[in-house]
């Protein structure tokens, strides 16, 4: 029986990177039916919203979706939809991996650890006042009669709200998720030094957790400068990091840095529900339609989406085919190459390279060798 996912194209080059992962999954052998349904720009002009509610209704129908990058302007202009996804779904735990494969340009020689990203609150819960408002006068004129604390009333004010709750499931999670994965280590990033009322609940949320998995897994907690900096230092120290929510989105982006680059780094979105899974990278619209952006990422993401369908053999044969490719160096984009070196292929051709690697394990092992369905794409 066919697994039914939601695909979201997104924007820029969104279409090409979810066209590649597509066309790798289905050469898995695994059987899929996608719902292609938009999102963003390209959903604005139909629908009438970047988050139209036919999408939606589709991934809490499927529970499963597949998404490539979609725009957010800077500053104007809509609120985030990956953000708003997130909310409107429940997926409160980012799940980034970040694995250093061989032959990818890094300055490092062993990466393996994983990013777990409180998703529901924190300054992305989006609650924000613009300065000038009759609103945020309100508000701090509040806190000054409140706390006697003194904010500048020209100043933008956004809350930064972080719950028992939320901390729980989603450090929870985290501990989960070592065991599950034969991890040994969960260590909570965090400011309790300074917001010891916000991040310091985190911190007595974590350590609460941390008792229940004694003698299973090792815990501990980083002030989140520090790690930045024995992340650059000694990556390899480290295994499954949990964090807040803006935190984990900024360490995201350092532990790709420490990878490759946001071209290599895949991410999953999980709720209690449904899982929705997306590359870590932005939708880079200046590429369009060029054939030139790394896939990897996003068919790294696939190869997530098929651990959380039980479909392990598929997804470590697919994960393989990605390593090899990299590894070989020939068949990959222009960010994938030593500088100087000129011998690039384009996103369709990286990706026929995955599958004919993918189609080459499954002879090899006397399975079936599955369908492309790039020219789709």
């Amino acid at each position: 029986m066919a697994y039914k996912v939601t695909l979201i194209p997104g924007d820029g080059i969104g279409p090409e990177v979810a066209a590649a992962a597509q066309a790798c999954l289905d050469a898995t052998g695994v059987s899929f039916e996608w719902e292609i349904l938009e999102a963003g720009e390209g959903a604005i002009a139909k629908h009438g919203s970047p988050l139209p509610e036919p999408l939606l209704e589709s991934i809490r129908r499927n529970k499963v979706a597949l998404k490539g990058p979609i725009t957010t302007p800077i500053g104007t202009g809509i609120r985030s939809v990956n953000v708003g996804m997130r909310h409107a779904l429940d997926l409160y735990a980012c799940v980034r991996p970040c694995r250093l494969y061989p032959g990818v340009p890094a300055h490092y020689r062993q990466v393996d650890l994983v990013i777990v990203r409180e998703n529901s609150e924190d300054l992305y819960a989006g609650i924000e006042y613009d300065d000038g408002t009759p609103e945020v006068k309100e508000l701090i004129a509040w806190v000054k009669s409140h706390g006697g604390k003194t904010i500048r009333p020209d100043a933008a004010v956004s809350l930064k709200p972080i719950s028992a709750s939320a901390s729980e499931r989603v450090i929870r999670f985290a501990f989960e998720y070592a065991l599950k994965n034969r991890r040994k280590k969960v260590t909570a990033v965090h400011k309790a030094n300074i917001m010891k009322f916000s991040d310091g609940l985190f911190l007595e949320v974590f350590r609460r957790v941390a008792q229940q998995y004694a003698g299973k897994l090792e815990a501990e907690d980083r002030l989140v400068d520090n790690m930045c900096m024995q992340l650059v230092q000694r990556p390899e120290s480290f295994d499954v990091l949990v964090l807040p929510n803006l935190y984990g989105d900024i360490l995201s982006d350092l532990c790709a840095g420490l990878i490759g680059g946001l071209g290599v780094a895949p991410g999953a979105n999980i709720g209690d529900q449904i899982a929705l899974f997306e590359p870590v990278h932005g939708s880079a619209p200046r590429y369009q339609g060029q054939n030139k952006v790394n896939p990897t990422a996003t068919i790294l993401s696939g190869m997530l989406m098929l651990r959380h369908l039980g479909e392990v053999e598929a997804a470590d044969r697919l994960e393989q085919a990605v390593s090899v490719v990299l590894r070989e160096g020939k068949s990959v984009t222009y960010d994938l190459k030593p500088r100087g070196d000129n011998s690039v292929v384009g996103t369709r051709q990286m990706t026929e390279a995955i599958i004919d690697k993918l189609q080459g394990h499954s002879r090899e092992s006397g399975n079936p060798s599955g369908r492309s369905s790039l020219s789709r794409g």
